[in-house]
């Protein structure tokens, strides 16, 4: 039987960077950075915030590549549980955060009426999102977005796979309720 690392590509490179090897870490970061960066920002609604997080999280790889243990789980899992962490972290810090976290969805460019309806259908969505508890937000997150599988999800967020599956269908459910009147809206609109 194969290990949850013994088939893990970033292998040798996380070895490398354990022996100090910038290029191995620099290859990691290109390999991750966006994708960690897109994650964070999901969670966070901020940019700035995201890209703390994503250093925050190769800074920890970089201290802590040489105790790696190849085998406990797939580098990019454990990546990107470090990554939900710090944002766990710094949401617990803003706890009011449910207004600023849409704003960035506002384009403050001249457009069209559609652009404006369509900006404000991405806020109410966003902020139905952000209203989701922690647990569903980001197992929704890390399934829609980032695409992640049950299995990897639930090691990210240290659950079962049944507990995976719970979550995202109580997510799914939550939202659907919510943003049904956006729907019939939508339909009412066009006409």
């Amino acid at each position: 039987m194969t290990t949850a690392g013994g088939d893990d590509p970033d292998l040798p490179l996380v070895i490398a960077i354990g022996q100090g090897d910038a290029s191995a870490a620099a290859t990691l970061v290109d390999r991750y950075a966006r994708r960690l960066q897109a994650f964070a920002w999901r969670m966070l609604g901020d940019r700035e915030e995201a890209e703390d997080v994503v250093q925050d999280s190769f800074l920890r790889l970089w201290k802590h590549a040489r105790r790696w243990k190849p085998g406990a789980a797939r580098f990019s899992t454990w990546l990107y549980q470090v990554a939900a962490n710090g944002c766990r972290d710094r949401l617990r810090k803003r706890r009011d955060h449910s207004a600023e976290a849409v704003d960035w969805l506002v384009d403050d460019t001249p457009g069209g009426r559609e652009q404006l309806q369509q900006a404000e259908r991405d806020a109410v969505v966003q902020q139905a999102v952000n209203e989701l508890p922690d647990r569903q937000r980001e197992a929704l997150l890390l399934s829609h977005y980032d695409g992640m599988g049950n299995p990897d999800i639930a090691a990210v967020l240290e659950v079962s796979v049944e507990a995976v599956e719970s979550l995202l269908a109580r997510a799914r459910r939550r939202l659907r309720d919510e943003l049904a009147p956006l729907k019939t809206q939508g339909k009412g609109e066009s006409s």
